[in-house]
C-alpha cells in the first residue's frame, strides 16, 4: 500500500489545476504519475507534486525541468508564490523586462521571503549591454533589484545574433564575477541564427549555459540538432525559450491541431512543451507565465509521463509545415544576406511575434523600439522581394515589415 503521507489529495490537484481548463482525465493523469513510487518529482512541504529536476549541463547544478519565465511579470507576487510551491525554483528574468519591473518584483519577493534565496536558481541577461561596463553596471543593478549578492545564471549578451559578440574581454570579466560570488555561471540568450551560434559557442571552452530558442519547428532542423548535440557533448547547459506560440482557431491548421490534443486530454501548449523535454539534452524550458492559471497548465504538462506517440509527432510536424509562413525561423543570417541594407529583420519578426502571438503589445513596443532609429526609418523604403525568395519559411517579409511599422512604431 502507498504511504498515506505521499500521498496528493486528489480534490485538491483537480481544483488547483482545473482553474487552467485541463481537462480532468489530462489532471488524473498527473495525479496517478505524482503518487508512483519511482516518480521524479518529490514532495514538498505544500503537499503538491514537485517538478522534475534535471542537470544544468556539467556544472553539477540541478534545475526544475519548467522554468518561470518572468518576461512578462510586473508585481505578480501570488505567481512567485505559486511557482514555488510546485517545485518551480528555477527563474528566468532580464534587466529590461517590464522596464526592470520584473527584477523588481522577484526583490519584493525575496525582501520578505529571503529564506526563499537557497531554493532558487536565478537567471538574468544584460540587456542592451554593448560593453564590459554595460555588463557590470546592469548585473550589478540586477542583484540590487533583486535583493540577491548573486545571481546563478547570467547570460552577458541578451540576443547574441553573430557568435562575434561573445567579445574575448567577457571572458575574465566573467572569470572575476565568478570569484567574487557575482555569479555562478556565464552564457548567452539567442534568438537569431541559432544553430550557428551553438555550435560555435561548444568549441570555445568557457561557455557554461545558453538560453535558445528551441521547439517543435525545429527539432527536425538537421542544422539546430548538430548543435544541440555539439552543446551537450561540450558540457554547456542549455535552457529552452519560445516552445510555444499561441494558437487561436482562424484556420483549418489550427482547428485540426487543437482537436487531436483536445482527443488525448490535453492542449496543444502542454503538447509543445512535451515535444521539447522530451528531448533530454535540454535542461529545462522556460515558459513566459504571468498567471496562475497558466502555471497550473504547463505544471500538469511536465507532470503527466505520458510521452507523445509517433502520430502525435506527425502531426505536429505538418502543423509546422501548414503554418510555416506565420513563423520566423530566427535564421537572420539568409535575410542579412539577400538584404544587407536591412539587418534587423529578425529583431522585427520577434517584436511582431510578441504582439500577435503573446499578445504582449508592451513588450512589443519595447523590443521594437530598441532597433536603431535609422534602421526603423528604412524599414519601408526596401525591397524584400531577394529575402522572401531564400526565406525557407516563405514568409512574406515586406507586408510583416509594414504590419510591424503600423502596429509598433
Amino acid at each position: 500500500m502507498k504511504n498515506e503521507h505521499s500521498k496528493v489529495n486528489r480534490r485538491d490537484f483537480l481544483r488547483t489545476v482545473g482553474v487552467s481548463g485541463l481537462s480532468l482525465g489530462f489532471a488524473s493523469k498527473a495525479m496517478a504519475d505524482a503518487n508512483e513510487p519511482n516518480a521524479p518529482a518529490k514532495e514538498q512541504q505544500t503537499g503538491l507534486p514537485q517538478l522534475p529536476m534535471r542537470k544544468f549541463g556539467n556544472t553539477g547544478q540541478d534545475v526544475s525541468a519548467l522554468s518561470l519565465g518572468a518576461i512578462q511579470l510586473v508585481d505578480s507576487q501570488v505567481v512567485l508564490t505559486s511557482s514555488l510551491k510546485w517545485g518551480m525554483t528555477y527563474w528566468d528574468t532580464a534587466y529590461g523586462y517590464t522596464n526592470g519591473n520584473s527584477e523588481l518584483c522577484i526583490g519584493k519577493f525575496l525582501e520578505k521571503n529571503p529564506d526563499a534565496r537557497k531554493k532558487l536558481f536565478i537567471a538574468t541577461k544584460a540587456s542592451g549591454a554593448r560593453s564590459i561596463d554595460d555588463v557590470e553596471s546592469r548585473l550589478q543593478e540586477s542583484l540590487k533589484r533583486m535583493n540577491t549578492d548573486y545571481v546563478d545564471v547570467l547570460y552577458g549578451v541578451h540576443g547574441l545574433n553573430n557568435i562575434s559578440q561573445l567579445k574575448d574581454e567577457l571572458r575574465p570579466w566573467a572569470e572575476d564575477a565568478k570569484k567574487k560570488g557575482l555569479i555562478k555561471y556565464f552564457g548567452f540568450s539567442t534568438h537569431s541564427n541559432m544553430a550557428q551560434n551553438l555550435y560555435a559557442a561548444s568549441k570555445l571552452g568557457w561557455v557554461d549555459a545558453i538560453l535558445t530558442t528551441y521547439n517543435f519547428r525545429l527539432t527536425k532542423d538537421a542544422g539546430m540538432q548538430k548543435a544541440i548535440d555539439a552543446c551537450h557533448k561540450a558540457g554547456i547547459a542549455l535552457t529552452a525559450m519560445k516552445t510555444q506560440k499561441s494558437v487561436t482557431v482562424s484556420t483549418d491548421e489550427d482547428k485540426k491541431l487543437i482537436e487531436h490534443f483536445a482527443a488525448k486530454g490535453f492542449s496543444e501548449g502542454q503538447a509543445k512543451i512535451k515535444a521539447v523535454l522530451e528531448d533530454e539534452r535540454i535542461a529545462a524550458a522556460t515558459v513566459g507565465m504571468n498567471s496562475v492559471s497558466l502555471i497550473n497548465e504547463n505544471v500538469a504538462a511536465v507532470l503527466d509521463k505520458t510521452k507523445l506517440s509517433q502520430q502525435d509527432k506527425i502531426v505536429l510536424e505538418q502543423y509546422a509545415k501548414d503554418t510555416c509562413s506565420g513563423y520566423c525561423a530566427g535564421c537572420a543570417h539568409i535575410c542579412g544576406e539577400a538584404v544587407p541594407q536591412a539587418p534587423f529583420v529578425n529583431d522585427v519578426m520577434r517584436s511582431l511575434m510578441y504582439h500577435n502571438s503573446y499578445g504582449d503589445k508592451q513588450l512589443a513596443r519595447q523590443t521594437f523600439a530598441g532597433i536603431p532609429a535609422e534602421a526603423r526609418a528604412k524599414l519601408l523604403k526596401v525591397d524584400y522581394s531577394a529575402a522572401e525568395a531564400r526565406c525557407p519559411q516563405r514568409m512574406p517579409i515586406g507586408r510583416l515589415m509594414a504590419q510591424a511599422v503600423d502596429k509598433l512604431a
